[in-house]
């Protein structure tokens, strides 16, 4: 499945983390099992290269992309950061969007960040190494510790120490449209913001807060579902405010195709605390389909391995 822009915009869809699949099995109590063979689809796309990559699997996007796909205050959070302050990118790619951040103002996607002066320090985080000769070139122009970019290893295999905290972290149909496991990794991600920094994230074909919209896909689930122990629906934005610590705000976008759901998840203290999810179905796409169930309190946490989706 592979989403497109109604506008000819290629895709921010399926934009794609990368991944690397620990082997897959869960206790009794974590639903079915995850199936290997869609692990193994999944990694088979992420590894593609040339002809055989997938429509769906972008690399290259550009910063007014981000500021088109992410929720409204995004270009605002942005222009804001200071020299002092730092931007995390997860599903990075190319890491055309921090490129273009640092050097190139005509490609602002707004007013405010081409006059917005000196750039934070960026981060970009990718299983891979898609650095292109742009990248070693303006990196070497703008001197050390400007813009890092990280690869090899999934999100949750960093240490605090080994990344710092961010004001701004995004991640733009990255890590969390793609992992098995979307409780761990919101955990992980907010635990490297900043109090009163954002987390500026997106689905696509979820339902939506205000419910209108139904699957994108004829005779399909939603490409991520989330369900209560009872079997109730649970939408991924009531998910989200149900995070402690945070103030979240969900805006749909019905011109998306697939539609999309932009998140802004703001930390307003540090003892943020999410409610755990138990992976159920994983079928393997650009992003891939997912189930999730909410984790009985009760229950405690399986000590089977889980295969994890890292962040691209």
């Amino acid at each position: 499945m592979t989403a497109v822009r109604i506008s000819g915009l290629c895709a921010l869809a399926l934009l794609v983390s990368q991944a690397v699949f620990a082997p897959a099995t869960h206790a009794a109590s974590a639903g079915a099992a995850l199936s290997q063979e869609e692990l193994t689809k999944q990694r088979r796309i992420y590894q593609s290269r040339g002809s055989e990559t997938p429509s769906g699997y972008v690399i290259d996007r550009a910063l007014a992309l981000y500021a088109d796909a992410l929720a409204a205050d995004f270009d605002r959070s942005l222009a804001a950061l200071g020299p002092a302050e730092r931007w995390l990118d997860i599903g990075a790619g190319e890491g055309n969007a921090v490129l273009e951040y640092c050097t190139t103002r005509a490609e602002a996607p707004n007013a405010k960040l081409e006059a917005s002066g000196e750039r934070a320090r960026v981060v970009a985080i990718s299983i891979e190494d898609r650095r292109t000769p742009r990248w070693h070139e303006t990196a070497s122009a703008l001197g050390a510790g400007q813009i890092e970019y990280l690869y090899g290893k999934t999100l949750r295999e960093y240490s605090a120490q080994e990344l710092g905290h961010f004001k701004l972290i995004t991640d733009v149909m990255g890590g969390f449209s793609y992992s098995t496991e979307i409780s761990s990794f919101m955990e992980k991600a907010l635990s490297l913001l900043e109090v009163d920094g954002s987390f500026f994230t997106v689905l696509a074909d979820v339902h939506s807060e205000s419910g209108g919209n139904r699957p994108h896909y004829p005779d399909s689930a939603y490409l991520t579902e989330i369900r209560a122990a009872d079997g109730a629906e649970v939408k991924v934005c009531a998910w989200l405010k149900r995070i402690s610590c945070v103030q979240v705000t969900c805006g749909f976008k019905s011109d998306w195709t697939p539609p999309i759901e932009a998140y802004q998840i703001r930390k307003t203290c540090d003892d943020v605390r999410v409610p755990a999810l138990v992976p159920l179905r994983y079928q393997a796409g650009t992003p891939p389909e997912r189930a999730f169930r909410l984790r009985d309190p009760a229950s405690p946490p399986s000590d089977a391995p889980v295969a994890e989706t890292a962040s691209r």
